[in-house]
């Protein structure tokens, strides 16, 4: 029998899930032992999971990724044993793989695996630092404040990848929209004139003649155009999935001004909060810039961050395999020397994060800010051209002077 409850855990706050027992009595018990105080327990029929899991269909996003483990966590630090928290998981309302994955999990670790081993082993998509910091704090025996460090880095990420898809939503949308129109006034209203004036003997200006051969042009050979398109989009998909020829594509746009910069920014600082949550989970510092390098896509900066790894386990100190290899800017070297010498140094690599995120909100808004009205310019710009050359041909025609 499956039941519904809703409980006040030992910081007083309300929490609800669902769990199976075979009578009421031993779902209270159940309850007991996790140190809930029970305020309403409510019987579910055997279909109701079922039922769910059919309003649940379809592929499990990021985002129920991030809610079940944010609960996880929640249950973890509310003193509920890590086996009755995933069996919890397992017996909920959330999507069917996560809670069949969930179920997958507690019967491995009832049979004396770690959750470490058993997370990476399983189907979950999980971001590699999760695990990492997950096996830190089984050592350390801070599972839950290693686990939620690992949801926020998950949430931040996923914060950032929002904003910027958000952001870009309306510039794209203009410039689609003012590409068509431009388009469409190419295909199906210069053309029209263009057979009007083609057997007049009209001296027609510059202007007029090159509006006129483009429609012409565009309107002749249209399908051919249309699959040189989709083929330039054929090979810029494969492009994308070659794993060098997309480095050498990302180290391309950093060298992009302003652009670049910004992209740079976005890097170190999620290098900087990830060299920050792993350095106060006790993962030790050449193991933290092992594993802070794999989470770095743009591959020049990369390669800087690994030498300055090596120039770490050599025994040169963090701040100044930093500065040597310039990795960071000179306000962050700053940050890094500080932190070193007062003994703060993931606090100061958060910081230099939060600096450094802020930043490139800063600067993204300011390209966007930017790309918005010179697209319009140019758009209409070209809208505005097309238009004044179909005047002139026309103008020309019936030899009007102003």
């Amino acid at each position: 029998m499956r039941y519904k409850y809703l409980a006040i855990d030992a910081q007083g706050q309300e929490i609800s899930g669902m769990l199976n027992a075979e009578v009421e009595r031993e779902a209270i018990r159940q309850l007991q032992r996790r140190g809930l105080t029970m305020l309403s327990l409510t019987a579910l029929e055997t279909s109701t999971r079922g039922n769910s899991n059919v309003q649940r269909g379809g592929r499990a996003t990021h985002q129920d990724l991030i809610v079940i483990l944010h609960e996880l966590t929640t249950l973890l630090e509310s003193g509920v044993s890590l086996i009755e928290a995933v069996e919890s998981l397992a017996n909920s309302s959330h999507h069917s793989f996560l809670t069949q994955t969930f179920a997958e999990i507690a019967t491995q670790l009832r049979h004396g695996k770690n959750f470490s081993a058993t997370l990476q082993n399983s189907q979950l998509k999980l971001p590699w630092y999760v695990i990492q910091l997950v096996e830190a704090g089984e050592l350390t025996g801070k599972l839950a404040i290693a686990l939620r460090d690992g949801v926020k880095q998950m949430e931040y990420e996923k914060q950032v990848s929002d904003e910027m898809r958000n952001a870009m939503i309306y510039p794209v949308i203009l410039i689609v929209s003012g590409l068509a129109a431009v388009l469409t006034i190419f295909i199906l209203v210069v053309p029209r004139f263009a057979n009007i004036l083609q057997n007049r003997a009209v001296d027609i200006p510059w202007l007029a003649q090159a509006v006129l051969s483009t429609g012409m042009f565009l309107n002749t050979y249209l399908g051919w155009i249309l699959g040189g398109i989709v083929t330039l989009v054929i090979v810029a998909t494969y492009v994308t999935q070659q794993p060098r020829l997309r480095a050498k594509f990302k180290d391309a746009t950093v060298t992009i001004p302003f652009f670049g910069t910004w992209l740079i920014e976005a890097e170190t600082a999620r290098w900087a909060a990830m060299m920050g949550t792993l350095l106060e989970n006790r993962v030790p510092l050449l193991r933290a810039l092992e594993l802070a390098c794999q989470g770095v896509k743009i591959p020049s900066l990369g390669t800087r961050l690994v030498q300055v790894s090596n120039a770490v386990r050599s025994g040169i100190s963090l701040s100044q395999a930093l500065q040597d290899n310039e990795a960071l800017t000179p306000t962050g070297h700053n940050l890094i020397r500080a932190g070193e010498r007062a003994g703060e140094l993931p606090k100061m690599l958060n910081s230099l994060a939060k600096l450094l995120g802020e930043s490139g909100r800063v600067r993204m808004k300011r390209f966007l800010l930017m790309i918005e009205p010179v697209a319009i310019l140019l758009i209409g710009g070209m809208i505005g051209m097309i238009v004044t050359g179909i005047m002139l041909a026309i103008t020309s025609v019936n030899e009007i002077k102003f």
